[in-house]
């Protein structure tokens, strides 16, 4: 009974899809913060030029202004103005960064809409629950990866640093303009490590946080079972279920017809496709349907150039008593017999047709 009770069983698609619209999905923070992290990079870069002539405006409109007026309210201006500037050049990279956070969530679980994450729950604000989740395995492993990060960072800095001491007293030779690219290189070296690093450590954080995941959403065999009979039981599953297996059925057997060798019908209601070669030494149903499905059956004949033999009798006959992929009874034989002599026939014909079409 306690093996049953033990949490075994990999979660199943609706419990998945439960924990979805719970808001319940699988998220590192780190891989959040890493691809920011070089968003905003890539930012600084792109947008650095332009940020350095509009500061400099700004400072160049602050010493006018001051020169000309320094009264309370002109000072009060000039500071609501400095801050309205200040946003606007900075609006182009918080776009970006909250686009990329955006992104950076739908590559870690897709698109996901679940309003009842803000519906409001006791559980949110129980300040048991709260001093649980403080001292979870979870939030242990989350501390431990900062920590981690946090060392591997300063010991990865310290060693690139150290590297470059050598470098230091050649640097200072240089004029200003070799100085500033000797420290462009190096600061472009030592951010790259930096960032790779903290890709490394994303990665696995976002390979524990789906661990953690699935680990938490386990179920015990009793659920399985529970799960399964409660789907089986449900009407529109069921429906669900046939109307599949009834499609791959017919598309299976759609595939099949181009391998017969007659096809036998009603004209309108009924049609059987007939296949007869060395693997099959009598005779094979290997497609049947009625109406709309008889229909695409002789549509699909004709696009392979197999004979159509109307015959009213026999057509019902094989559909109503010969199941798909059965050879037909011996009761059979015989008018079978004559249809395939038929198709014999008009082959015959169309031969000959072909050898006096050249003269």
């Amino acid at each position: 009974m306690a093996e049953e009770e033990e949490k075994t069983e990999l979660p199943s698609a609706k419990k998945i899809q439960k924990a979805r619209e719970e808001g319940n999905v699988p998220k590192s923070m780190e891989v959040v913060g890493v691809l920011g992290l070089l968003a905003g990079l890539m930012s600084i870069f792109v947008f650095f030029i332009w940020w350095v002539d509009g500061f400099s405006e700004m400072y160049r409109h602050v010493l006018k202004d001051f020169s000309l007026d320094f009264s309370k309210e002109s000072v009060q201006e000039l500071f609501n103005q400095l801050a309205k500037d200040t946003f606007l050049l900075l609006l182009p990279v918080l776009i970006i960064l909250m686009v990329v956070a955006f992104l950076s969530n739908v590559l870690q679980f897709g698109w996901l809409f679940a309003p009842k994450v803000i519906e409001p729950k006791f559980s949110k604000i129980n300040p048991i629950n709260g001093v649980k989740n403080l001292f979870s395995l979870k939030k242990l492993l989350d501390g431990s990866l900062i920590t981690l990060k946090v060392f591997l960072a300063f010991f990865l800095g310290f060693f690139i640093f150290s590297l470059f001491l050598g470098e230091l007293n050649h640097a200072a030779l240089l004029n200003l303009q070799g100085q500033l690219l000797w420290f462009k290189s190096k600061a472009l070296w030592l951010i790259s490590s930096l960032l790779f690093l903290f890709f490394v450590l994303a990665f696995i954080d976002l390979v524990i946080k789906r661990r953690q995941y699935t680990n938490s959403l386990k179920m015990t065999k009793q659920e399985v079972k529970d799960e399964y009979k409660q789907q089986e039981g449900n009407p529109e599953i069921k429906a669900k279920i046939r109307q599949m297996m009834v499609k791959n059925a017919t598309n299976k057997m759609m595939q099949e017809i181009p391998k017969a060798n007659v096809v036998v019908t009603n004209p309108t209601h009924y049609a059987v496709a007939l296949k007869f070669d060395e693997e099959h030494p009598v005779p094979v149903v290997v497609a049947k349907g009625t109406d709309y499905l008889a229909i695409r059956i002789k549509g699909i004949a004709r696009e392979h150039d197999i004979e159509i033999i109307e015959n009213k009798t026999l057509a019902r006959e094989l559909y109503r008593d010969v199941k798909l992929n059965a050879t037909i009874p011996e009761e059979l034989f015989e008018a079978v017999a004559i249809v395939f002599a038929q198709v014999a026939k008009l082959e015959q014909e169309r031969q000959k047709q072909k050898i006096i079409k050249p003269l």
